[in-house]
């Protein structure tokens, strides 16, 4: 019931996200503003709905998640009602500013619930939550749009912003933290590397792994941020937004088709390679995803003029980039502990704010260069980089860390854990 519910809270707030990139036309036809910095609400909505969120799984880890999911759930409404009456940049800042408050409360609250619920399974639990996030989208994709066709982008952010936020706020009032007995011990085996120590938030700050993680999750999400927040703007640059587009007789315009099938593939993808992460380790998963990521934008480079290509390769680029926020939750809560799971992955969570800020600079590069070609190869540089790392440095690394940290729960030599 835990893990159903977080879900269905992640569906109403996958919107706020993967949504805006249909208002960024409108905004700009209505007021006229410049793109790029249309684009810093968005940049402002990640930033505060991942910064905080190590704030929000503090009071999580101390008093439960109800009155942080309920919190988050106003805000969420608040944030889009502020959007849909906005009309100065300052005022969709400020919307944006309070729906990734919200949205950051529902996310670390729900993630780190599913960390708690199912240490045996972590990958696949932390998967299927963030799948409610990737996916949740899908469904309301034609009908955002329909909306704004119809009644304007102002009343969509109204009517969606309440509806959203009144779901959240009702389904708050049935979450709960697992007491002790109610969930089984942490795994041991020889793919999956857990510790039996906890780590304090603090502690996992002066960890050099840790930001070797965070590092990683910078450069892999920010590739991802910059083609969620840009897809209609891309498709239009290149010529293929309004395009119809068939896919085993189904026909629609290529930018609804993208977006869709973007959305299904990036839920799917974070149960698929948290269940992966399970069975082959959180570092070989990373190796092969990451690969995937910065091969399928490269491709999207060469062939994405296409529709029909420009389809399928989005959907590529997503499902290969949406696993991170199953495989870095896990692979934090596997290295540092469960007692503080919502803090410590809400720390490196932070990563995806930070990636955030590079998404007003590819559109800076983009208006620079007259096209998106530098901003594809530097992302997909980026991913094939971090394949690197996490099969070359975090795997070893990250071995020796659990290792020390089990010789200090139970006294036994650090090697001897090792080789066992």
């Amino acid at each position: 019931m835990q893990l159903v519910i977080g879900v269905i809270c992640m569906v109403m707030i996958a919107n706020l996200q993967y949504g805006w990139t249909f208002f960024v036309p409108e905004i700009q036809k209505k007021f006229g503003f410049d793109r790029a910095a249309i684009q810093w609400a968005f940049t402002l909505f990640v930033l505060f709905e991942t910064w905080l969120v190590p704030v929000e799984g503090w009071f999580v880890d101390k008093y439960g998640p109800k009155v942080v999911v309920l919190f988050g759930g106003v805000l969420c409404g608040i944030g889009w009602v502020i959007n849909a009456y906005a009309t100065t940049l300052n005022m969709f800042y400020l919307g944006q500013v309070v729906a990734g408050l919200g949205a950051g409360a529902v996310y670390g609250t729900c993630v780190g619930s599913a960390l708690k619920w199912f240490p045996d399974k972590r990958g696949l639990a932390a998967g299927i939550t963030a799948a409610g996030f990737g996916a949740g989208s899908a469904l309301t994709v034609a009908p955002i749009q329909w909306a704004i066709a119809d009644a304007g982008f102002q009343a969509a952010f109204l009517y969606f912003g309440i509806g959203q936020g009144l779901i959240v706020a009702l389904l708050a009032f049935f979450l709960a933290s697992p007491k002790k007995g109610q969930v089984p011990e942490v795994v041991a085996n020889a793919n999956i590397i857990q510790t039996r120590r906890n780590y304090t938030p603090g502690e996992v700050a002066r960890q050099p792994i840790f930001w070797l993680m965070y590092f990683m999750f910078v450069i892999v999400g920010a590739g991802g941020l910059m083609i969620t927040a840009n897809l209609k703007p891309i498709a239009a640059d290149i010529g293929v937004d309004k395009v119809p587009v068939t896919i085993l007789g189904v026909t629609m315009i290529a930018i609804t088709f993208a977006a869709t099938i973007d959305r299904v593939l990036n839920g799917l993808t974070r149960p698929f390679f948290g269940w992966v992460s399970d069975k082959i380790g959180r570092e070989n998963t990373m190796f092969i995803a990451f690969a995937m990521e910065g091969f399928g934008i490269y491709m999207l480079y060469l062939w994405g003029h296409d529709p029909l290509w420009f389809v399928l390769l989005s959907g590529f680029v997503f499902f290969a980039w949406g696993e991170i926020y199953s495989l870095f939750p896990s692979t934090c809560t596997d290295t540092f502990g469960s007692k503080f799971a919502a803090t410590n992955a809400g720390l490196l969570y932070t990563a995806k704010g930070t990636a955030a800020l590079l998404v007003p600079f590819a559109n800076y590069l983009q208006q620079s260069s007259g096209n998106w070609n530098g901003v594809f190869l530097a992302a997909a540089g980026a991913n094939i980089l971090a394949s690197i790392l996490a099969i070359a440095v975090l795997k070893p690394w990250r071995k020796r860390v659990v290792a020390n940290s089990q010789a200090e729960v139970t006294g036994a030599p650090a090697s001897r854990i090792a080789v066992a």
